[in-house]
């Protein structure tokens, strides 16, 4: 078995960053933290998610995220599947968190993009089909 477990943000706040993802996932909990001098920095870090998935988020941030719309190296986005796409934008909406871009037009699968408050671009899709055949059709 190969899983993601978890992925590791460094972020400006880690408060702000926390409330985005607490909107996303309100059923996730922080599962721990603490202060660590990382490369001679010293940071804060929480685990927040749930017993087999989380985020790490780590204070001391700086400077801006990579310009999503360019093609300089970095993290371009990643994706979280979900059971209800509706009400998952429902919840960030709620929170203050606008779509930022809408996903393509697919027979099987529909998906959004938000932008996280430390400029993570965050994809949220619900597939609209179990068939493996379906669920990656790409047009």
């Amino acid at each position: 078995m190969i899983r993601l477990e978890h992925i590791n943000l460094v972020v400006p706040d880690i408060a702000q960053a926390l409330a985005f993802y607490q909107a996303a996932f309100p059923h996730w909990r922080t599962r721990g933290g603490g202060d660590q001098v990382w490369y001679g920095t010293p940071r804060s870090w929480i685990h927040f998610g749930d017993d087999n998935n989380y985020i790490t988020l780590n204070s001391a941030g700086q400077g801006e995220n990579r310009d999503l719309t360019g093609s300089s190296t970095g993290l371009a986005h990643f994706a979280f599947e979900v059971d209800n796409l509706d009400a998952m934008i429902t919840r960030l909406s709620d929170a203050g968190f606008e779509v930022a871009k809408q996903g393509a037009d697919e027979p099987f699968r529909k998906n959004v993009y938000f932008i996280d408050p430390a400029g993570f671009e965050v994809e949220f899709v619900e597939y609209l089909s179990d068939l493996p055949e379906q669920r990656n059709m790409y047009s």
